[in-house]
């Protein structure tokens, strides 16, 4: 089944400097259960970037990628 791509450009670039944060910020939080739910939330949001495909948006009919065309 094919995903429809529904993270646009910009939509893709934050989460990947978000992603990229969160990472950094997860070396220096005390606590290894919140280093890993950091680093889980990091790695969502690559995956979501790279594959240009968020879960949560289908549900919620949205679609950032129209948003970058005009």
């Amino acid at each position: 089944m094919a995903l429809p791509k529904n993270v646009g450009q910009r939509d893709s670039t934050i989460r990947l400097i978000a992603a990229a944060v969160i990472m950094i910020l997860s070396f220096f939080v005390p606590g290894m259960g919140l280093q890993m739910l950091l680093v889980a939330v990091a790695l969502i949001l690559l995956f979501t970037s790279w594959r240009r495909t968020c879960f949560a948006y289908l549900p919620l009919n949205i679609d950032t990628t129209k948003k970058d065309q005009g």
